[in-house]
């Protein structure tokens, strides 16, 4: 898919057409005008390893499989995150695994991975599977053809599912506590600029940075420590949420917990990796079906073959492998994380035969590896079956980095696959969506993949088809 979609509600050209090979020069002096994603050069698309240098040194993107996972797992100590990436998660999201490194992450690293395996993700199905189908009231009470910001709509259903996810009954409280907190933190986050890097002034604002959210999480850090000693005094009774998990959870080689204060810094983080994350997923994959037809129809006919109208459950995910399938690629061209960490090389290496000096900013990019020239076909072109078995049996686990990779890949990637894939299933069984006229859709690069100005689109209802043949009108089994 051409860039140029990313600023007009016309369909892209396809890649590869005339047409594409047309607008190439337009969707190359789009990318140079687009904040983060103009500062690339285009060559960082279709070289290995992409050097360059600035005031404030030699920095490479590093886009070769092999070479990335270099960087993430074998030599992973030869490239630490930068210290200025740490203190600026770190004053967003406290001790959280974002804001750790070294043994410390390690510690709450393993202490959290129980409560993430995939059994204990499957316990929280039923949860997450109730309150997408509550969500549907939502839009069921909207007149037909309503106008709404999908990314504001999927915002709003992610944070639901996170809420009880995390706590439970006592999501509604504490999810608005949290949600005060994350708004102040995407301010800071969009507050950071080039001062920040400045020898006596970079110093000095994260200090500011630091005092702000403290002060802003006052009323949150309140409330956890009073939930945390409610749910203490009451033993293993009540509700087997997340937080129960973390509260209970100790490390298998030193039995040591997390105090209250790091349950509430992993639950910020949680909060941001949980809802944020997915909320961008699925509103790039409700833009990028609304500019594709053919993807779009294979998918409702999957959920009208296996699910026949009825609400779609935790044990439907192995059965529907299309719809997975268009979420992988929509992260593929919208990967919700743009950009992991930066990293800086500690001694000399060589990565992809090009000599990485100590000292060098190594950046691993995950919106330029999944459109790197090298390694996709066709990769502007939004193409589901890229993921079909007989088509990514191949591909090197490093092309594809929608939740990271090596030792810090996204411990909750599983949960966020499955939520994906059930909330559009539920949603896209009732409703599609098409984008409102005049509609100026680009990417803003954050802490994850937003909208610079919303994502504004027209909901349609749509007939639920029956696996007996009949219809019905959506509205009708609301």
């Amino acid at each position: 898919m051409s860039d140029h979609a990313l600023e007009t509600s016309e369909t892209p050209p396809l890649a590869g057409s005339k047409e594409a090979m047309r607008a190439r020069p337009r969707r190359e002096r789009r990318r140079r005008q687009e904040g983060f994603f103009g500062a690339i050069p285009d060559k960082a698309y279709q070289e290995p390893v992409f050097v360059g240098r600035s005031i404030f040194g030699r920095w490479a993107v590093v886009s070769d499989p092999a070479a990335v996972r270099r960087v993430l797992v074998e030599q992973w100590a030869n490239y630490p995150k930068t210290k200025m990436d740490i203190e600026f998660f770190n004053a967003i999201f406290g001790g959280g695994l974002l804001g750790l490194d070294g043994e410390d992450w390690r510690l709450h690293r393993r202490i959290m991975a129980p409560a993430f395996d995939p059994r204990t993700v499957a316990s929280y199905g039923p949860a997450m599977a109730s309150t997408i189908q509550s969500f549907l009231a939502r839009w069921d009470a909207l007149p037909d053809e309503a106008p709404i910001d999908m990314s504001e709509e999927m915002t709003a259903l992610t944070l639901e599912v996170i809420s009880r996810t995390v706590f439970s009954a006592d999501s509604g409280e504490m999810g608005s506590l949290v949600r005060d907190v994350l708004l102040r933190g995407a301010e800071t986050s969009a507050a950071a600029n080039l001062l920040d890097l400045a020898p006596v002034i970079g110093p000095w604002r994260m200090r500011r940075r630091k005092r702000e959210l403290a002060e802003a999480s006052r009323p949150l850090d309140a409330a956890i420590e009073k939930l945390l000693a409610e749910r203490e005094s009451r033993g293993h009774e009540g509700p087997k949420d997340l937080i129960d998990r973390l509260m209970a959870a100790r490390d298998a080689e030193t039995g040591g917990r997390l105090t209250a204060k790091e349950i509430r810094d992993e639950i910020v983080t949680i909060y941001v990796a949980g809802h944020e994350t997915t909320a961008s997923t699925l509103s790039w994959t409700w833009y990028v079906l609304s500019q594709r037809p053919e993807p779009l129809a294979r998918l409702q006919a999957e959920l009208v073959a296996e699910l026949g109208g009825r609400a779609p459950e935790p044990g439907d995910l192995a059965r529907l492998p299309y719809v997975r399938r268009v979420v992988e690629e929509a992260m593929r061209l919208y990967p919700a994380a743009p950009g992991l960490s930066s990293r800086r090389a500690v001694a000399d290496d060589e990565l992809a035969g090009v000599r990485i000096p100590k000292g060098t900013s190594v950046n691993v990019l995950p919106w330029i590896i999944h459109r790197h020239e090298q390694l996709w076909e066709d990769p502007e072109t939004f193409d589901p079956d890229r993921f079909a078995p007989e088509r990514s049996a191949d591909r090197p686990r490093f092309a594809y980095l929608p939740f990271g990779g090596g030792p810090r890949v996204c411990i909750g990637q599983v949960l966020a696959m499955n939520e994906s894939i059930l909330a559009l299933a539920a949603l896209g069984q009732r409703y599609s969506a098409r984008l409102a006229p005049g509609a100026d859709v680009a990417p803003k690069a954050n802490i994850t993949l937003q909208f610079q100005h919303g994502l504004p689109m027209i909901l349609e209802r749509r007939a639920i088809a029956w696996a007996d043949g009949k219809s019905v009108a959506a509205e009708a089994v609301a």
